[in-house]
């Protein structure tokens, strides 16, 4: 039995392209859920974490549309609402998963809290991506000119961009530690969209305009509870050098020297694979035993060692 942070990726909630209807991202996160039970029912405990950018994006917007008649929620708490809204639609189909198999298992959904440094140089160079593509040029003239930073992202056009300091620790990170370590395989939903970004000022704790990305607050998550296994969920099943050329090649297994290796030299972009791997550097060279990454249909093969990207520190 092993221990197991499993970080979930935007696809295996809402795919690229999706409008992003509750119907279609249940949909969706009910065939995951499908595959987590198969890790418990394997034996594993669970943690699970996952991404918002699509759904914070959206709640976002629809502050921007309703502004006239309803106050604007600034960003931690639109972040906060997404994370209840994913953790409801997973713990609940989950839920239902284990009911149908018999497993005698609780789930339940922590709103997380995640402490970053208020002078993070991220605060004054935003680069997060966060919301829908925009490709009309009246539409990205209008955003800019509310003040929005926007960037070209390949895949669909331009999007806003946010924020995204470090996380540094988990302020529920006790608490979360009693609800997982008592014994009972219990699954607990933590840390949802990177968790919702505070610090600290004059003993208190207030919210800040940041996403965090989430596969470095899992991989904080982890280090803070003490389990020693990352499982990064993502839409390949294999990490690749050369990714998309015709020389591209997978791997199935990178030490963190390699995996620095391959930062150094551009392999891993920023924007897709480069947070994963920067995470579980992380994670590795501060305590942790292995990351492993690989897709939704892959990963009980991978968390076994049959399949995915095992990363280790030799």
């Amino acid at each position: 039995m092993k221990k197991l942070v499993v970080a979930i990726g935007g696809n295996a909630i809402l795919p690229a392209g999706d409008a992003g209807g509750a119907a279609s991202q249940r949909r969706r996160i009910e065939a995951s859920c499908e595959k987590l039970a198969d890790l418990v029912a394997a034996g594993h405990d669970v943690v699970v974490t996952h991404g918002n950018g699509p759904q914070v994006g959206n709640i976002l917007l629809q502050n921007e549309e309703s502004r006239h008649k309803v106050p604007a929620m600034p960003l931690d708490v639109c972040g906060a609402e997404s994370q209840a809204q994913i953790g409801y639609l997973l713990q609940q189909a989950l839920g239902n998963e284990f009911a149908a198999r018999g497993i005698a298992k609780g789930v339940a959904c922590l709103v997380t809290q995640v402490l970053v440094r208020e002078d993070d140089p991220a605060f004054v160079n935003p680069t997060k991506p966060i919301g829908p593509y925009y490709a009309r040029e009246d539409e990205i003239i209008v955003k800019k000119a509310k003040g929005w930073k926007m960037v070209h992202d390949r895949r669909g056009g331009w999007r806003r961009v946010v924020p995204s300091p470090r996380p540094v620790d988990i302020v529920e990170k006790d608490l979360i530690v009693r609800l997982v370590g008592q014994g009972n395989g219990n699954v607990l939903i933590a840390a949802g969209g990177g968790g919702i970004p505070v610090v600290r000022r004059q003993g208190r704790l207030v919210g800040v305009e940041a996403v965090i990305d989430k596969d470095l607050a899992s991989a904080v998550l982890a280090r803070a509870i003490g389990w020693k296994t990352l499982v990064i969920v993502t839409d390949v099943s294999q990490v690749a050098l050369d990714y998309g050329k015709p020389t591209q090649r997978v791997l199935d297994r990178m030490s963190v020297k390699e995996a620095k290796e391959h930062l150094a030299a551009g392999q891993f972009p920023p924007g897709s694979m480069g947070p994963k791997i920067e995470a579980a550097v992380e994670f590795l060279e501060h305590g942790g035993d292995r990351v492993v990454v690989t897709d939704m249909e892959h990963l009980v093969d991978a968390v076994d060692g049959k399949a995915g990207t095992r990363i280790g520190k030799a």
